[in-house]
């Protein structure tokens, strides 16, 4: 059974959002209007399933800053303020640390330090184990820090190699009672073949459909992807289905755009 979540984070997109980075995409920059209702939509989602969201105003000066799922993760004893890999997104984790100490103590806080680079897409939670990519975004330092933080809370941590997608949860993601979606590279790491899950392996032309998340009794996903929505369904989840086509574009998928909790 899912953890019973109560709130999200949002920023708002910027309109430097089209000049948001786009390494592993080629689809154009986004519309900012189309940016704007998409990201709209995404809100009401998170309501639909029960959350309280609060609302950032959108940062001109951070393209990427829309994706605040990269700014820190949040745990079930506190949270992790991380620092991005993007040497562009930096400042974006402590723009957003302000707001979390409205939400938790000084003792529910960890702040990650130079030479670590960790991104919360990087990071899967099942259960009291987290899975932790090594991508270009998150280096070994940063898994150093993150795991000993989340020891220090009774959890456990491991890495996993994230080759040739831009973060580890782009490739898949786990939506509880023990199912997960994997994609491309993560069809055959050897971290996910322990016989817990349940695994459904999205076909290629659907791989962006990959990246869900699991909110209270929905599961929210990006619109487009039949046989992704067939599994879930099958697995007998309710889903709502947002428009992400603008977010793709610069590489950001449905977890990127909150903090959950």
């Amino acid at each position: 059974m899912a953890s019973n979540f109560t709130h999200a984070i949002v920023r708002r997109p910027s309109h430097s959002v089209i000049d948001g980075i786009a390494d592993f995409t080629n689809k154009g920059k986004p519309v900012y209007q189309k940016a704007m209702e998409q990201h709209e939509q995404y809100v009401e989602a998170l309501r639909q399933a029960g959350l309280e969201v609060t609302v950032l105003p959108a940062l001109e000066d951070y393209p990427d800053s829309v994706f605040v799922e990269d700014t820190a993760v949040i745990t079930p004893s506190g949270a992790i303020s991380d620092r991005p890999g993007a040497p562009t997104r930096r400042e974006e984790a402590a723009l957003m640390l302000p707001t979390l100490r409205e939400f938790f103590s000084s003792d529910q806080i960890k702040v990650m330090t130079e030479p670590a680079t960790l991104e919360g897409g990087d990071v899967m939670m099942v259960g009291d184990h987290y899975y932790v990519g090594r991508s270009r975004r998150t280096n070994d330092e940063g898994f150093r820090q993150f795991s000993g933080f989340l020891a220090e809370w009774g959890y456990t941590a491991e890495q996993v190699p994230v080759e040739h997608i831009l973060h580890l949860k782009t490739g898949g993601t786990y939506v509880e009672d023990g199912n997960l979606l994997v994609s491309g590279e993560f069809k055959t790491k050897p971290a996910y073949r322990r016989g817990q899950f349940n695994i459904f392996e999205v076909p290629d032309e659907e791989a962006y459909g990959a990246d869900c998340v699991r909110i209270n009794d929905y599961v929210v996903m990006a619109k487009g992807y039949p046989r992704v929505r067939a599994r879930l369904e099958a697995w007998g989840y309710k889903i709502i289905e947002v428009e992400m086509t603008e977010f793709e574009k610069i590489d950001g998928s449905i977890t990127c755009l909150s903090l959950r909790w």
